[in-house]
């Protein structure tokens, strides 16, 4: 929903050079959701001054879901679109499942960071836009003529600009306004949707905890000037209603919900190298790990930090690694190792963009394949992908319990659009189950093997080190029930049997997935990870429609939920919604034969037999709930309601 501009405006609307506007009465816009996003050039502290924007939002009640705006370069050269950081933030009434389809109200610091927005349409046809000021008169005559061609270049939508002297501003309390002009924009937005400067202030001294005194003060004055600034000059303020939560909730990105996560499941050892978008997770975990009993341990690479997580869990820790695609194929060799030793691991793949190094701070869904498949051999284990932030707690508690259950390898996917992006959640009840039952030393029973499997489970007694009488070698090496090495084929058959059998038996103990919608009907979507709710919302809005439209979502990929093929007979057509690359049925010298499709679609049509299709991007962002609701349109089977 997108703020309205009264009529005596529209003649100013159409003039798209900014001008200063003199304080008069103040409209009050209410609207049940608005999207805010905050732009400047890297190292200007947009993410920072949004992160609070949005964690204030949900503490006051609103539902929050928030998306960094990352340039893929470190520190890409200033006042380009290239450029561009910031946040986009999305704050409503009720619950919010994803980023949206555009922004409404946009600070700019610059006018190249925004036309990097406006050319990636990711604003509002009538977005508000405040600008810093300073450029349009600079002295640079080159940077005079850079904004001109900019504003002439956006000059087609009907983007209201709100000119804001935001480096004159921070100068009165800074000497450097690049440390300045983030929290007085942080001011500004907070008396535009009537955020609680007190709850600001705490939120700003958390995160500036460590730093001097006059630190936190500088930034409690600009907040404050900004608030003021816009009080005096802006005529406009949009109201957002809060609904106070009946139950605690906190507010956290998914990198955090996955460290505090691995936490409460009683996990006692992180292993990791640093890499993104998943470093920060062992950033959060090394800030509180220690005082749970827990050790980060940071690696000379990502080889070595599996093979400590391995080593740990061998022994008899509760042990896990985190890392990202590029990571993850470095550690294989170690996870075949926990496979074929049977030794409980969960590792944790927050996806970016690929192959290669890729788009290091990007969106991808482009690990699912390589997560289930990627090892020489025959090695099952567990993969399960978390769709929102308080799904990254629960599935630690849940990977740890299964990986000890079944002594497997548990891979859980993440991606960046999860690991960065903010939202409140209820806070979680703790649960002695969650964590790790106490190792059981007892002197093992004479003539016990280390891999006796249960023949109809493929289930073994777990031995560990030390245990007396349970003294026996570990082998990455083809082995039988007595870890003895073994080059004959009924030896290996066996033992990559009882491997395959626990998976089956774990399959079976879970539950069939729940159809968002109508149980049969034209179309099924079905969809995995963080693109959960742009696909549930793109869904109900098809069905307003009048379209017969349902989706589904799937949290275990391998194995896979029951009753898929059951679930797929009660629609015309299925189709996955991912993000990851597939070719387009139109595009040049692709047959229905070699059309490479996504990776789940790709994975259900040799599950199920279906004739499932598919609806792919690679943007590197997230997916918008109206992109999908075009594609739904779009692939709507003959002869169904358009």
């Amino acid at each position: 929903m997108t703020a309205t501009t009264p009529a005596s405006e529209t003649k100013a609307l159409k003039d798209k050079k900014p001008k200063r506007r003199k304080a008069r009465s103040v409209e009050t816009i209410r609207v049940k959701e608005h999207t805010v996003e905050v732009v400047t050039d890297s190292g200007e502290g947009a993410q920072k001054a949004s992160q609070i924007f949005g964690s204030v939002s949900a503490k006051m009640g609103n539902g929050v879901w928030t998306v960094e705006i990352i340039p893929a370069e470190i520190q890409p050269p200033a006042r380009t679109p290239a450029s561009a950081s910031g946040n986009r933030i999305r704050i409503g009434t009720g619950p919010v499942t994803n980023w949206g389809d555009h922004a409404n109200l946009v600070m700019a610091f610059n006018e190249q960071v925004l036309l990097a927005r406006h050319r990636m349409d990711a604003l509002a046809e009538d977005a508000i836009i405040l600008i810093e000021d300073m450029w349009e008169s600079h002295e640079d005559p080159d940077i005079r003529k850079q904004w001109e061609e900019a504003m002439e270049e956006m000059s087609h939508r009907s983007y209201r600009f709100i000119p804001v002297p935001m480096e004159e501003q921070s100068l009165t309390i800074v000497e450097n306004p690049r440390r300045g002009k983030n929290m007085l924009a942080l001011g500004i937005l907070a008396w535009i949707y009537s955020r609680d400067l007190g709850k600001i202030r705490d939120l700003i001294a958390l995160q500036f905890k460590r730093k001097a005194k006059e630190v936190y003060e500088n930034n409690v004055a600009l907040l404050e000037l900004g608030h003021k600034w816009a009080s005096e000059n802006l005529d406009f303020r949009i109201d957002i209603e809060t609904k106070e939560s009946e139950q605690p909730r906190v507010v956290m990105n998914g990198n955090q919900a996955i460290a505090f996560g691995g936490i409460a499941a009683g996990m006692e050892l992180c292993a990791m190298y640093p890499i993104t978008p998943a470093t920060s997770a062992s950033h959060h975990l090394g800030d509180v790990f220690e005082q749970f009993g827990g050790v980060v341990h940071q690696a000379e690479d990502e080889i070595a930090a599996a093979g400590v997580a391995v080593g740990a869990s061998f022994a008899g820790k509760v042990a896990f690694t985190i890392t990202s695609g590029p990571g993850l194929a470095l550690k294989l060799e170690f996870i075949g190792l926990a496979v074929m030793t049977e030794t409980p691991l969960v590792v944790v793949d927050v996806q970016r963009g690929g192959p290669s190094t890729g788009l290091p701070t990007k969106i991808e869904q482009s690990d699912l394949l390589a997560s289930i498949f990627g090892q020489p051999g025959d090695a099952p284990h567990v993969v399960l992908a978390p769709a929102t932030m308080e799904e990254c707690f629960l599935c630690m508690t849940t990977a740890r319990r299964i990986a000890e259950a079944f002594r497997c390898v548990v891979i859980v996917l993440s991606d960046a659009n999860l690991a960065t992006g903010v939202q409140p959640f209820p806070r979680p009840d703790l649960k002695s189950e969650w964590m790790a039952a106490p190792l059981d030393l007892h002197p093992v029973p004479e003539g016990t093997l280390p891999y006796a499997w249960d023949q109809q489970l493929g289930l073994s007694q777990r031995i560990i080190p030390g245990q007396p009488g349970g003294v026996f070698i570990a082998t990455g090496l083809s082995h039988d029930e007595r870890s003895k090495i073994g080059y004959s084929p009924d030896v290996h058959e066996r033992g990559c049997q009882m491997r395959a059998r626990k998976m089956a038996v774990f399959q079976q103990t879970l539950k069939r997935p729940k159809v968002h919608g109508d149980e049969s009907g034209d179309l099924l979507v079905v969809g995995w990870g963080s693109t959960w709710g742009a696909i549930e919302e793109a869904v109900d809005r098809a069905r307003e429609e009048g379209l017969s439209v349902s989706s589904l979502h799937l949290r275990f990929l391998s194995p896979l939920e029951p009753g898929l093929k059951e679930i797929f007979s009660g629609f015309k057509k299925v189709m996955t919604v991912e993000i990851n690359y597939s070719d387009d049925p139109n595009d040049p010298f692709i047959t229905y034969e070699n059309r490479r499709r996504g990776q789940l679609c790709w994975l259900l049509r040799a599950s199920t037999l279906v004739d499932v299709d598919c609806w792919t991007r690679v943007p590197g962002q997230p997916l918008r709930p109206g992109n999908i609701l075009k594609a739904i349109r779009d692939h709507m089977p003959n002869g169904a309601k358009k």
